[in-house]
């Protein structure tokens, strides 16, 4: 079954999908072996990851598409990409689609917001007329027609938070845009339970709604109580990575190299320990024997270094 349509298929369930965040095909790869069913790239986390800068629209659509390919061939379960703002008008939202179709993507989420745009949880956002925003929704479902009928389309209202903006007009616009094809509404940025439950009744269709910033948390079943059709939690583990790695950084600092091996030890016992494994390297060798012969495993034998499992 190709994953847009066991996308699909999860979405009629009609208990909330919760979908974590990765930044990159490695911790894509982590939410994978846990088990998640499905898994959302981050915007923030992949331009703070691939360039170091914040997301207010730096990212360009080649390095968006790029890691959305890398974390798409990394994982087994669909994937929902941030797609930004579709990267120009109704006619660039054609090839956009289209390219993260051929990522292996399940879903994108392309918002109303201006070029250039920024995260959805910062100030100074702006969104552009609801008639243009529509047109480009229209235009994402034509793509999306001509190559895979069951790619989703969600379509993110910035409305809420931006300049001027306010919650009608959030609703309002999520209405105008599913009607205009897009299949799950995601109103970015409602700020109180009240909020949520108003996007809950008031808007016609699936919501996908975005546990970060200002927004606030839900509980599984109150989520399937509001009728949330999936909730991505993005940035938890871009934040981990960022406290993980100044947590080590200053360990080796403060205690010289041999902090390393502290941690090396501590990493034992975890259930990532067997690091090359994780990585892959036990299939290479299953490859191995089943494309080019059990002779080419003679390779192993008196060698040093990690020695792969041989396929039982």
């Amino acid at each position: 079954m190709r994953r847009t349509t066991k996308l699909r298929e999860m979405m009629k369930s009609g208990k909330t999908i919760v979908i974590p965040g990765c930044y990159n095909a490695v911790s894509g790869k982590i939410l994978d072996k846990i088990g998640f069913p499905a898994i959302y790239m981050t915007g923030y986390g992949t331009s703070l990851s691939l360039t170091g800068m914040p997301d207010c629209g730096l990212a360009t659509m080649t390095e968006m598409h790029l890691n959305a390919r890398y974390i798409s061939n990394a994982v087994s379960v669909p994937v929902i990409a941030d797609a930004d703002n579709g990267y120009g008008n109704a006619i660039n939202v054609i090839r956009t689609v289209k390219e993260y179709i051929q990522t292996g993507v399940a879903a994108i989420h392309i918002e109303d917001q201006i070029i250039p745009k920024r995260c959805g949880h910062v100030a100074g956002r702006q969104v552009i007329p609801i008639e243009e925003a529509a047109g480009k929704y229209a235009a994402a479902d034509y793509a999306r027609k001509e190559v895979d009928e069951d790619f989703v389309v969600i379509a993110r209202t910035d409305a809420r938070g931006a300049v001027g903006g306010s919650l009608d007009e959030a609703i309002k616009r999520a209405n105008a845009y599913l009607e205009a094809g897009a299949d799950v509404a995601f109103v970015e940025g409602p700020k109180d339970v009240e909020e949520v439950r108003r996007v809950c009744a008031e808007v016609n269709g699936p919501i996908m709604y975005n546990q970060t910033g200002i927004s606030p948390r839900f509980s599984e079943e109150e989520m399937n109580e509001l009728g949330i059709a999936m909730t991505i939690l993005p940035g938890a583990t871009m934040r981990m990575q960022l406290m993980a790695v100044y947590d080590l950084a200053m360990e080796l600092k403060e205690k010289g190299p041999m902090a390393e091996a502290e941690f090396t030890k501590k990493l034992s016992n975890h259930p990532l320990a067997d690091f090359h494994g994780f990585a892959g390297f036990d299939q290479v060798m299953e490859w191995e024997e089943r494309f080019m012969g059990e002779a080419e495993l003679a390779k192993y034998e008196g060698t040093l270094g990690h020695q792969p499992k041989a396929a039982e």
